[in-house]
């Protein structure tokens, strides 16, 4: 009678072992928390489904700036050489999202071609339509830094008249995603252009969420002195105070990343331990990819659970017959008094729940009735999946460090 109690004792006895962590994460996302985020209507409401080349992808680092700040000379600076599609000029010449992957053979992969590739992590992409992915590819190249690591490169964030013209596709949106799955963003600053732009204040809003990824460089710091360098620096911490509204201070490294003679060379120390620091940081993201996939595993995990506990209240609420239309338009209104309860009532912390405003435009276009209500064994798989799964996996983790270490490439300048 009581035979699934005996079953889940003989789990406890004998816990499932994983041969690495990432294959790890696979089982347990696909088995413990996809059922919880189908259930929920997830996938609609914050990022799609997560496939194998999602856990398999080598650690991505995500470069963005104005035109013209040195993003593709800095991706030239790392390879020591030129990659295919290369454009380099004062005026915005990168008008197009690149991912420069390692391949034995050097090429351009459109965009179009390289979301129906089933290896490559980009499948979900094709949702921003074909105006995005005419403005998206892949250049393979053959570099011993590419082994480990793979680098995108993203359009000029434009000023001026210019960003109010439409790109025809939703570039904050591209942004949030890419964002969300590689392992560092670096925001690049031109010590002769510190204003920050409206449509750089937005992308650096669709950032947020992900602090502990960024990486600020003050790039073509040998244009101007000793004296003149200390003044750009207090006003970039400025003008980053303003957008970045965090209490910490942003990590910033001050250099000049490319291959030219310095202009002015009083800082060339600062500049050589500077650009060190950060080739230290970007060596340790092969060895930190594991880790990295598990905490943004159970940042999602988290989410999905207050995904579930609104979904579920608001088809609680929701009348069987009559006044339908008008009990939703109610609930979509009063959704931060929904919050407000569901906090109380579950003990969750403010900073879990998704934004207000977004999640009240999204929920518009769904009809509630189709909403299920709580079903606590789907949450109580994805407690058990935090407290015991990833708790195996951390242990496993230290490990594969090891191993990893004796085997990355060396990134250096």
């Amino acid at each position: 009678m009581f035979s699934w109690l005996n079953r889940d004792e003989s789990r406890k006895k004998h816990p499932e072992v994983y041969a690495t962590v990432v294959e790890g994460l696979k089982k347990i996302y696909r088995t413990k928390l996809l059922p919880l985020e189908e259930h929920y209507h997830f996938h609609d409401f914050h990022s799609p489904q997560l496939e194998e080349p999602d856990f398999d992808a080598k650690p991505m680092i995500l470069l963005v700036g104005q035109y013209s700040t040195g993003k593709t000379t800095f991706i030239r600076y790392l390879l020591e050489r030129d990659f295919p599609g290369i454009r380099i000029g004062p005026e915005p010449t990168t008008d197009r999202f690149i991912a420069v992957m390692g391949g034995d053979q050097e090429g351009v992969i459109p965009g179009n071609a390289l979301v129906v590739d089933p290896k490559k992590q980009f499948r979900p992409l094709s949702k921003f339509g074909n105006a995005f992915l005419n403005r998206f590819q892949c250049s393979t190249v053959s570099s011993p830094v590419l082994d480990s690591i793979t680098i995108v490169d993203t359009p000029g964030i434009l000023s001026g008249e210019k960003q109010r013209v439409d790109r025809g596709y939703d570039f904050t949106g591209v942004l949030e995603w890419f964002a969300e799955r590689v392992d560092r963003i670096i925001l690049l600053f031109d010590a002769h252009k510190l204003d920050i732009s409206d449509e750089f204040r937005r992308s650096i809003e669709a950032l947020r969420g992900h602090d502990d990824k960024i990486r600020i460089i003050l790039n073509k710091a040998d244009m101007v002195d000793h004296q003149q360098l200390m003044r750009v620096y207090g006003a970039l911490m400025w003008s980053l105070g303003k957008v970045l509204n965090t209490p910490e201070v942003a990590r910033v490294y001050i250099g000049s990343f490319w291959d030219q003679p310095l202009r002015f060379d009083n800082n060339r120390k600062l500049f050589e331990a500077e650009e060190q620091d950060l080739f230290n940081d970007l060596q340790s993201l092969p060895r930190n990819a594991a880790l990295r996939k598990l905490n943004d595993l159970i940042k999602r995990a988290r989410l999905a659970k207050v995904n579930a506990y609104i979904i579920s209240a608001l088809r609680k609420e929701m009348p069987t017959v009559f006044g339908k239309d008008s009990k939703k338009k109610e609930l979509i209104k009063s959704l931060a008094e929904i919050y407000a309860s569901l906090q109380r009532e579950h003990q969750i912390s403010p900073g879990d729940f998704p934004d207000i405003k977004r999640m009240q435009e999204q929920l518009a276009h769904h009809d509630f009735l189709k909403f299920h209500p709580l079903k606590p064994r789907l949450l109580e798989t994805v407690d058990r999946m935090l407290a015991e799964d990833i708790a195996r996996l951390m242990a496993q983790i230290p490990h594969e460090e090891t191993t990893v270490t004796q085997e990355t490439a060396n990134v250096k300048g």
